[in-house]
């Protein structure tokens, strides 16, 4: 969808007025739930505080938007693209976001609950304090990400890549990390109880003072 075809779809949804402005789209507060934006371009747009639960977003151009306390619960943003994005406090709970490139994005105290984020980029990405208890995070790359006391409880990080990532203080515990790479990660006082780190790289990782009760670190012997 080209901006054009996006303001115009825009328009249709009454979420704007009149001709389309040559910089930044101002969306603030404004009612999309369930709206069809399937490839919009809504790069540099300001969406804070709207509500998008429901939405399709599927390969939507959002570089750069500011999503700051927007609603997206169970949207489909399959593929869309969020690099450099603002979302701090935006509700992702139950969100499609597979393959989605959140490169270099900020998501301090989002709520990604039971999202789903597999191989999706997320490099770089600031996620302080985010909630992504139950959230599939299978194949993703989350390397040098700075995940300081996010909740991971229970999330699935099979093959994730965590490469000197900054998992200080982070609940990890029943966590899914068979064939993660946590090379150089930073898991100071991070609680890893319960976790499953079958075939996990943790060479270099800094684990002091992390809690490990539990864990399965090796293949238990088989029983004679």
């Amino acid at each position: 969808m080209t901006r054009k075809e996006t303001w115009q779809r825009l328009v249709e949804l009454n979420a704007v007025k009149g001709e389309m402005p040559v910089g930044t789209f101002t969306l603030e507060e404004a009612d999309l739930r369930g709206a069809n934006l399937r490839g919009a371009d809504l790069r540099l747009s300001n969406l804070e505080r709207a509500n998008l639960e429901g939405a399709n977003l599927w390969r939507a151009d959002l570089r750069v938007a500011n999503l700051e306390g927007v609603n997206l619960r169970g949207a489909n943003l399959r593929g869309a693209d969020f690099e450099g994005a603002k979302l701090d406090g935006t509700d992702l709970e139950g969100a499609n976001l597979g393959g989605a490139n959140l490169r270099g994005a900020r998501l301090r105290g989002a709520n990604l609950r039971g999202a789903i984020l597999w191989i999706a980029d997320l490099r770089g990405t600031d996620l302080k304090g985010v909630n992504l208890e139950g959230a599939n995070l299978r194949g993703a790359n989350l390397e040098k990400a700075d995940l300081m006391v996010a909740n991971f409880r229970g999330a699935k990080l099979e093959g994730a890549k965590l490469r000197e990532a900054n998992l200080e203080g982070a609940n990890l515990k029943g966590a899914n990390l068979t064939v993660a790479n946590l090379w150089g990660a930073k898991l100071v006082g991070a609680d890893l109880r319960e976790a499953n780190l079958l075939g996990a790289d943790l060479r270099e990782a800094n684990l002091r003072g992390a809690k490990l009760e539990g864990a399965k670190l090796e293949e238990e012997s088989s029983r004679e």
